[in-house]
């Protein structure tokens, strides 16, 4: 019998940095592994940020701070909601979280009920569906397909409403696809949400500057649905600070009131460093951010030409994030030069890194069991090696 709890027991551990562990585990052995498994840019966070942050140590910024954060800092993320995305929060309505995962935490934990089922599009972020498991919810799952973009019809929304359904939680840019929902596809959506008023909307808007289809557009725009929308934001990606620790949620203030309740008992305000970090990088200039998005933009041309061009992957051409998503299914039960069977997408990513030393996230922990994820979040370099090593590694199953 397990010392264990059934919860614990019960979630399982994140694929992404299971496979990053692999690989440093065979880089330590010597080996030269191109990792392209986590959903981490390769940039620096700005110098203005930095800055900000070696200041606020000077000024002994050294205590407890506010649980849902300073006033000021959420009064910078009021106003960019405004500026960039034109929707109207009080600072009131804002709660800084340890990172955007905490935050979803948060949220989740606040609103999901044992049996409440939350309706999540696959492919999805691998956490999400652990979450829900975490507040004893039930995942109730949308598939999509390559050959819809990766991206539901409002159609399959209704279908999947039940009595029982109290969330629908997505991300756009997505990751693990980098599929963009445009205006219109999330208008589709809405009308089903305007027919359903017991139903809350997470929208995970993270990757919303690494965007290649112009102004990113918030589901929480559409004024019909707007106070059930509880978006999930942070620094992670657009300032290049993953190490940071910085997302927040913004919501109606019933919400935002439960969240920062339960965040005073898990670990009361986010580092205080960070946060004066946060006030800079919410205030200051997007130029940075700007730059950033073109690098991402010519590499994800020249990785999908790379990819296109290798026998057996399926690829679409994503709208955002940093991430290829390619079908790999024509692999499936071909032999390794050694005999061993590929079974499903989990062996191809094993085989990958282990003959031709890329490491790659399998698509089952993101709930599609049929493709792989590639980040691009590297040099070109690196990614041309990349795209060689997984064509010739490839080409050797038979």
């Amino acid at each position: 019998m397990s010392i264990l709890s059934d919860r614990i027991n019960n979630l399982a551990e994140s694929a992404t940095i299971k496979m990053a562990k692999l690989g440093r585990e065979l880089a330590a052995k010597g080996v030269d592994v191109i990792s392209l498994s986590l959903g981490e840019t390769d940039f620096y966070t700005p110098d203005f940020v930095k800055d900000a942050a070696k200041k606020a140590i000077d000024e002994n910024y050294s205590y407890y701070s506010p649980v849902p954060g300073y006033p000021d800092l959420r009064k910078a993320i009021a106003e960019k909601l405004k500026r960039e995305n034109n929707l109207d929060f009080n600072f009131n309505q804002i709660v800084v979280s340890t990172g955007a995962k905490q935050a979803l935490t948060n949220v989740i934990l606040c609103l999901v009920n044992p049996g409440d089922e939350v309706i999540i599009p696959t492919p999805y972020w691998v956490s999400y569906s652990e979450l829900v498991k975490l507040a004893e919810g039930e995942s109730v799952f949308i598939d999509s397909t390559i050959e819809s973009d990766f991206k539901i019809s409002s159609e399959q929304l209704e279908a999947a409403i039940t009595p029982r359904s109290k969330v629908f939680m997505f991300s756009s840019p997505n990751n693990p696809t980098g599929s963009v929902y445009t205006r219109e596809e999330l208008a589709a959506l809405v009308k089903v949400f305007e027919k359903h008023p017991e139903i809350y909307i997470i929208s995970d808007e993270i990757y919303e500057h690494i965007n290649f289809l112009g102004t990113h557009v918030s589901i929480a725009e559409f004024d019909s649905i707007k106070e059930r929308v509880i978006i999930i934001n942070g620094l992670s990606k657009a300032y290049a600070m993953t190490g940071w620790r910085l997302g927040f949620s913004a919501s109606s203030k019933e919400i935002a009131d439960a969240c920062d309740k339960l965040q005073s008992q898990v670990t009361s305000g986010t580092c205080s460093i960070t946060q004066r970090a946060g006030v800079a990088a919410y205030n200051g200039s997007l130029d940075s951010v700007i730059e950033m998005q073109k690098v991402f933009l010519k590499r994800r041309n020249l990785v999908f030409d790379l990819l296109k061009d290798i026998p057996g992957l399926k690829v679409n051409l994503p709208g955002g994030a940093f991430y290829f998503f390619p079908d790999v299914s024509s692999f499936f039960g071909k032999k390794t030069e050694n005999g061993e069977v590929i079974e499903n997408a989990g062996d191809l990513a094993l085989y990958l890194l282990n003959q031709g030393h890329v490491a790659v996230v399998s698509g089952d922990a993101f709930g599609d069991p049929k493709s792989i994820r590639i980040s691009y979040a590297a040099s070109e370099d690196k990614l041309r090696e990349a795209a060689l090593r997984i064509k010739n590694t490839l080409a050797l199953l038979k």
